[in-house]
Order: structure tokens, then sequence, then C-alpha cells
């Protein structure tokens, strides 16, 4: 088996509204995204194309997500929860007869970032 990834960018405003501290105020983020695939060559010797996953994450996530106010798409859009709703945005088109999403990796900052596998 073959983990295939791919890493993207976004920026975005949210705040949480049921945290109690100092991301409870609205501020922004660069977020930094990687989406792993988990499969087989196919004929042509590939997991996924590359450049099928960019338009496909592109088309799913990233249009909607980038310079939005999450909290208008996710519900209290903490990491945690943006990294689930990227899997369900994903999961069924990164669906192949060779492969399939493994893992949904969304950091907030630098050093800190959560990892959803489904479920």
């Amino acid at each position: 088996m073959y983990l295939i990834s791919r890493d993207f960018k976004f920026d975005a405003a949210h705040k949480l509204e049921k945290y109690h501290g100092k991301c409870e105020a609205l501020h922004g983020h660069t977020y930094k995204l990687r989406v792993t695939l988990i499969g087989i060559p196919n004929e042509e010797g590939m997991v996924v194309d590359f450049v099928q996953l960019k338009t496909i994450v592109q088309e799913k996530v990233l249009k909607v997500l980038d310079h939005s106010y999450l909290n208008e798409i996710i519900p209290q859009p903490t990491a945690e929860n943006i990294a689930k709703w990227i899997w369900q945005m994903l999961e069924e088109s990164l669906t192949f007869s060779n492969c399939k999403l493994y893992e949904v990796i969304v950091w907030e900052t630098e050093d800190c970032f959560v990892t959803y596998r489904g479920g």
C-alpha cells in the first residue's frame, strides 16, 4: 500500500463562540491542509494523479473555505471540526477502484494541527 499526499493552504477567519479565551474573538489563520489517500498504483503506475487530487480539493474545499468566515460554513469551527468537514466534502470524490481517502490534517498554526481519519 502507498500513502499519497498533497499539501494546500487557505486563509480564513473564525471565532470559537463556545470557547472561553482569546480565540473567542474574531481572528484569522493561514491554514495548512494535507490530504492523504491510501491505495495501490493503477495501470498508469500511479495511485492518483496529483493534478486530479489538486482539482478535486480546490473545487470541493478551497473554493468554499479560502478567504471565508468559517462560522458561516462550519458550526464551532475548531481545527477538529474543520478537518471533519473537509473529510466529508472529499470522501466520495476521492474514492476510486484502487485508492481512497486515508486522512486529512489541518494545521491551524505552524505547530498545532489535527489529524482526522473518518469515522
